[in-house]
């Protein structure tokens, strides 16, 4: 799942709760996720995506969950998540092992969520993403909601857009909170190579400074070099031809994405409302 190697555990860790809680419904206690080293060595390095030791708020029990994510349909995937079930049992004999694989690929979703064998049935939990309505986690309008959706099915909508937007409003509701932005923004990231959407985040990246920022809570990112010295410069030259039709296409995507009100959108965009108008009348 991405290039977990350089993300931090407590990043991990939250992204885990998160998708247990947001997309499991699992129900797991947010401040009691320990992520486990599950790399194990026969003839080959097998590492799975993502384990975690939880605690379940309605009756306290702990158990460990495992998370798989595939970006495509594998045959052999059930005798992968075999191999993983036996991998973290044998190492964590007295704990309960939760199993679910995530699928987001493009292609239908053709992979069993079993293995049989003459003398045993193995199964485990199967997500499928095309089944998730990305409009219902982009409506909760949350952080830990905005990066999950990067996993959703964006149901035809241009996937630029839906990038734009998630990064937008994720920096609109951090505010001042720096490290938090960070974390999330790392969590993004890493989710978003499962769907080899990391153009896409650097597109949105680049975006984000060239609108008007200061309409934000906080418009000093920070994560780049050289983002602060361009907006001073944006902010005493004005707002050049260039740039109004870089908000003009940030607004129009917005526009069509339809989870913003337009008073937000000509906010964040550095549009005037008349200006917002008049595009809308054009789209």
């Amino acid at each position: 799942m991405g290039n977990k190697d350089i993300i931090s555990k407590s990043v991990l860790g939250h992204l885990a709760a998160d998708i247990a809680n947001l997309l499991l419904g699992l129900g797991v206690d947010m401040d009691a996720v320990e992520l486990l080293d599950t790399e194990q060595q026969r003839v080959e390095q097998r590492r799975a995506d993502l384990v975690a030791r939880m605690r379940r708020q309605a009756d306290g029990e702990n158990f460990i969950l495992h998370i798989e994510i595939q970006n495509q349909n594998d045959s052999t995937m059930p005798l992968r998540m075999l191999r993983y079930f036996t991998d973290i049992q044998l190492a964590y004999p007295k704990e309960a092992v939760h199993q679910h694989l995530i699928y987001i690929g493009k292609e239908r979703l053709t992979m069993p969520d079993y293995f049989a064998a003459p003398a045993f049935t193995y199964r485990y939990a199967l997500l499928d993403m095309h089944t998730v309505d990305c409009s219902i986690l982009l409506a909760q309008d949350t952080p830990d909601a905005l990066v999950l959706a990067i996993l959703c099915d964006f149901r035809g909508k241009p996937v630029q857009e839906v990038v734009n937007h998630i990064v937008l409003r994720l920096r609109e509701l951090m505010g001042d909170d720096e490290s938090g932005f960070r974390n999330y923004f790392e969590m993004l990231e890493t989710l978003a190579e499962n769907r080899d959407l990391q153009p896409n985040i650097k597109e949105a990246e680049e975006m984000l400074t060239q609108v008007d920022v200061t309409k934000f809570a906080s418009y000093s990112w920070g994560m780049r070099d050289g983002i602060e010295k361009g907006i001073e410069k944006g902010i005493e030259k004005g707002r050049l031809e260039g740039e109004l039709k870089k908000a003009q296409e940030v607004a129009r995507g917005l526009l069509q994405l339809g989870v913003i009100a337009e008073a937000d959108i000509a906010r964040i965009a550095g549009l005037s409302v008349e200006e917002l108008q008049k595009l809308r009348v054009q789209h």
